[in-house]
């Protein structure tokens, strides 16, 4: 089937290999750095198979460190290049958030960049206000969209209408990885170490993390996703709810039976990739849903 647009995403969707190949989403690699023993290691974010994921967090257990540099200037010049020589006119490319990284301008940049080689080249940047299975819900629907038919500024348009309908509740296990790299203030985090205080985390409108409220203990932050899910239940007309998690397959299991038997959805669950996961480190898990609802409003 000829598309009427080329869809592509950056690594931060953490939509897992086989689904990107499937569906031919055109796919370009973020990187992280690994430090660990003295000794830096640069990789790019393109597992492709369950045990690598399990085995980064396992690493970060074990004391190393992950930082990432979501610029990439030189990946997504050479990644629209690539599609502009394959004969790719429009696409609908996403990035992480605005509000966690400057990526969607040098995205737009890269693309402007080749356009003037291309002149036919056109790419309709998505900012999600959002990351990882947030980001990946918006280049499903996308994906719906495209297989439907539907043009790149249909689909363009589409996405960037639900951004703010996106509901998230993210609760990492150790709040120091988002202060180090500068996600949350260390005020905000030194509160996440004292009595087991469990912040939940969320993204505001414009796409930052801010702690949304708090609760005591693990137990006490899947009660508080389960009563939210009660509250504003997901919009009869977008039955996604995701759930994503850094190596904690029993929180994210809870809480996908609780979405089974309460409101009859098969959730999406999956382990979130290296790049987001460097940020909030191992044993964090959240869960997300398109609402009526503007974020944060129930």
């Amino acid at each position: 089937m000829a598309y009427k647009f080329t869809l592509s995403t950056d690594s931060t969707c953490d939509l897992y290999h086989d689904f990107i190949v499937e569906n031919d989403i055109k796919f370009v690699s973020l990187t992280f750095t690994v430090e660990k023993d003295g000794k830096m290691e640069d990789h790019l974010d393109n597992f492709t198979n369950y045990q690598e994921y399990v085995d980064f967090y396992n690493e970060l257990r074990e004391g190393a460190f992950s930082r990432t540099s979501m610029l990439n200037y030189e990946s997504h010049y050479e990644h629209f290049l690539k599609l502009a020589k394959e004969g790719a006119e429009d696409v609908v490319h996403f990035t992480i958030s605005s509000g966690l990284s400057p990526t969607k301008t040098v995205a737009a940049k890269a693309a402007a960049e080749v356009k003037k080689e291309y002149p036919k080249f056109e790419v309709y940047v998505v900012d999600p206000l959002t990351a990882t299975v947030g980001q990946g819900a918006l280049v499903r629907i996308a994906l719906q969209d495209r297989n439907a038919g539907k043009t790149a500024k249909e689909a363009y348009d589409h996405v960037n209408s639900l951004r703010e309908h996106i509901q998230h509740f993210i609760v990492a296990d150790d709040l120091n990885y988002l202060k180090r790299g500068g996600r949350l203030s260390a005020v905000a985090a030194a509160v996440g170490g004292v009595l087991s205080i469990k912040p939940i985390i969320s993204f505001d409108k414009e796409g930052k993390l801010f702690v949304l409220d708090k609760v005591r203990g693990t137990k006490k932050a899947i009660s508080y996703i389960k009563a939210k899910i009660d509250k504003e239940r997901p919009d009869p007309e977008y039955q996604y709810v995701f759930i994503v998690h850094t190596d904690n397959s029993p929180c994210a299991e809870e809480l996908a039976q609780y979405v089974r038997d309460k409101l009859g959805i098969e959730p999406h669950v999956s382990i979130m990739g290296p790049v987001i996961g460097s940020h909030v480190g191992p044993n964090a898990f959240a869960l997300g849903y398109i609402s009526k609802s503007e974020r944060n409003e129930f």
